[in-house]
This record gives C-alpha cells, sequence and structure tokens, in this order.
C-alpha cells in the first residue's frame, strides 16, 4: 500500500517560517525522521519516496502556492494511483488553538482554501487530514497577512512540539492506526500539557 503525504504551504524563502507553512514543516520533520529524501521535483512538487511503518509513502510539498495545492497533489495521485483514502493532508486551521491538534479521515474544507483546492481536483473529500492550529485571527487583522505573518517566540515553541506531534500522528496513519492518531492526538492541548 503506498501513502500521499502532503504538507500544504508557499514556495520560496518569504514564505519560511510563516502560519501557513506549518504543512511543509512537519514534512520536513517527517523527512528527516524518517530518513526520506524530499528533493525530487516533480509534479509541481517537491517529493521524497521512502517507507513508514510497513507502508510505501511518497511525501510531498506541492510547489503550486497553497490555494492551488490540488492541482500537484492530482498529478501525484494519478501517476502512482492513490486514491484519496490514501492520501493525508498536512495543514494550518487558524479555528484551533496554537498548537492543537485534529485529524479526521474525510471531511469539509473548513474554510481553507487549500484543502478547497484538494476536494475540487481530487473530487472527494475522503482524504485524510492533520489540522495544526496556528491560533485565532486577532482583532479582525486582514486574513491573508495573518497567515502570512511568522510566530512569537512564545508560539514559536508550542508549533515545534505540534508539529512533532503532527509528525508522530502521520507515522501512525501511514501505518493503519488512524483512530489510535485521533485518540492521541485530538485531545484539547491543555490536557496534554
Amino acid at each position: 500500500m503506498t501513502y500521499l503525504i502532503a504538507g500544504l504551504g508557499n514556495p520560496t524563502k518569504k514564505y519560511e517560517g510563516t502560519r501557513h507553512n506549518v504543512g511543509f514543516e512537519t514534512i520536513d520533520l517527517l523527512a528527516e525522521d524518517c530518513q526520506i529524501a524530499v528533493r525530487e521535483k516533480k509534479h509541481r512538487a517537491i517529493c521524497g519516496k521512502g517507507m513508514i511503518g510497513g507502508s510505501r509513502v511518497i511525501l510531498a510539498k506541492p510547489q503550486t502556492y497553497m490555494n492551488l495545492s490540488g492541482e500537484s497533489l492530482r498529478m501525484i495521485a494519478d501517476f502512482y494511483q492513490i486514491p484519496p483514502e490514501n492520501i493525508i493532508v498536512i495543514c494550518d486551521d487558524i479555528n484551533l488553538p496554537a498548537g492543537q491538534l485534529r485529524i479526521r479521515e474525510k471531511g469539509s474544507a473548513g474554510g481553507h482554501n487549500g484543502l478547497k483546492n484538494i476536494i475540487l481536483h481530487l473530487g472527494s473529500q475522503d482524504f485524510k487530514r492533520v489540522r495544526i492550529g496556528v491560533g485565532g485571527n486577532p482583532q479582525g487583522r486582514d486574513l491573508a497577512d495573518y497567515v502570512l505573518s511568522r510566530f512569537d517566540s512564545t508560539d514559536r515553541k508550542i508549533m515545534d512540539e505540534a508539529e512533532k506531534d503532527a509528525a508522530e500522528a502521520v507515522k501512525l496513519m501511514a501505518s493503519g492506526e488512524t483512530t489510535k492518531a485521533m485518540n492521541l492526538y485530538n485531545i484539547k492541548k491543555k490536557e496534554r500539557s
């Protein structure tokens, strides 16, 4: 069985470390942890192939910019004949407190433009997702500005931990243990500390 594990974000140095790029950062952690080189440029993404928990995986960081992530994922899924239920998407979520994870087997986009585009291009909502809370949008700030801003030092520490948790959750999911991942990581942040 092959899983496509995609972390969403925006390419180029300009966007490194922003709230929108927690998906990319989690893929980098997974790649390092599982010794998978994510360097191959194809399907409008940077990809790497390897094994996690006995499953073949393709780690991907789409280079289409967030709002067109589905274009890249569709190309990869078609090329490797990966059905939606074997796709795991990691992305930011402004509706969750910083560091809170929400793992789902399927569902709507919940207002996330990257997920909307993936649903559009796959023609399905039946892919797994790991949403990483990046904190709510304060004082009605422009949403685009907010998700493209960087974390302060306190939130950065919280996010580093959340990304490690997200990587561990993805490892369980790629081993067929999505329910276990949900039970372990879908709990409120304060309960985990």
